[in-house]
């Protein structure tokens, strides 16, 4: 069994899929991190000074009673919030990653297709060819 795990842990799907989730991982902080503070920063001063991220409802107060001046604040006194800034961001967040993964994706396809339109090279010839053409040449030089 540990022979079996071991041929199926060192397939190259598998390691190529291991290497793609690491590489999505970092990618996605990337991510987030330019929107967070490069994008937000910028989409706030846009719309007078917005930070989406503290952009909440408040559905019921805490143990201490509102206003809250950033989402945290209504977490940490227990207020029920809907973090709707949150979910904008997130949603950035995802048509970045998305775009980008269809840049990769198209990009892959455009090669694909390069490569399937280029002709074939033709097939080396068979022993056999090679023998009668060895024949042949034998035969032209008497």
């Amino acid at each position: 069994m540990l022979q079996e795990f071991k041929q199926f842990a060192m397939r190259g799907n598998v390691v190529d899929m291991a290497v793609g989730i690491v590489i999505g991982v970092a990618f996605g902080a990337i991510v987030a991190s330019f929107v967070g503070d490069v994008l937000m920063p910028i989409a706030g001063l846009l719309t007078g000074g917005v930070d989406f991220s503290n952009q909440f409802i408040l559905l019921r107060d805490g143990t201490t009673p509102a206003p809250y001046p950033t989402l945290a604040a209504a977490k940490e006194a227990g207020a029920v919030t809907l973090g709707y800034g949150a979910l904008f961001n997130a949603i950035v967040n995802f048509l970045i990653v998305a775009f980008a993964l269809f840049i990769v994706v198209k990009g892959t396809n455009t090669l694909k297709r390069k490569e399937e339109a280029r002709p074939a090279a033709p097939p080396a010839p068979t022993r056999e060819e090679v023998l009668l053409t060895e024949i042949r040449d034998l035969l032209a030089r008497r």
